[in-house]
């Protein structure tokens, strides 16, 4: 086979329809868009919202809640999760536990307003953790396994 002999398939190509080049193309004058109107004009698009210019539905609907621009965001881990990472290695158990040594760790990824610690799950390793928060349980595990909390604001 030489390249002068490749084609394509049958119905694989097909020509594109040049519009606006005379009447006799069959799409000529007003080049498939019809007569006046918003789509007949140059630069006119709609947003997938636009309902032919009546009250807008999504105009209608009401809107829900309310977000407090300046609520604190933890950023929250399980004692479960901590000894996780403890028995892999990312987190160093001898260390303190810091917000700064986690996102070090790669266990979180942002600071965020602080850490609160969660109480789910066992704890084994002895470890002195300092957060901003923490739950009852959580402190009740690790004092429990020998460690310490620390509060940081």
């Amino acid at each position: 086979m030489k390249l002068n002999e490749l084609y394509q398939n049958p119905g694989a190509t097909h020509y594109k329809k040049r519009v606006g080049r005379g009447i006799a193309s069959g799409k000529g004058k007003t080049a498939g868009r019809g007569h006046k109107g918003a789509k007949a004009r140059a630069g006119a698009r709609k947003l997938a919202t636009f309902q032919g210019g009546q009250w807008n539905i999504l105009r209608k609907f009401p809107k829900f809640g309310f977000v407090n621009p300046f609520a604190k965001r933890y950023a929250e881990i399980n004692i479960a999760d901590v000894e996780k990472f403890i028995a892999s290695g990312r987190i160093d158990a001898s260390r303190e536990i810091t917000i700064e040594t986690l996102i070090e760790g790669k266990v979180l990824n942002r600071k965020r307003d602080g850490l609160k610690v969660l109480g789910n799950g066992e704890l084994k390793s002895k470890i002195n953790v300092v957060a901003t928060k923490w739950s009852k349980s959580a402190e009740e595990a690790i004092v429990k396994a020998g460690g310490t909390i620390k509060n940081v604001k």
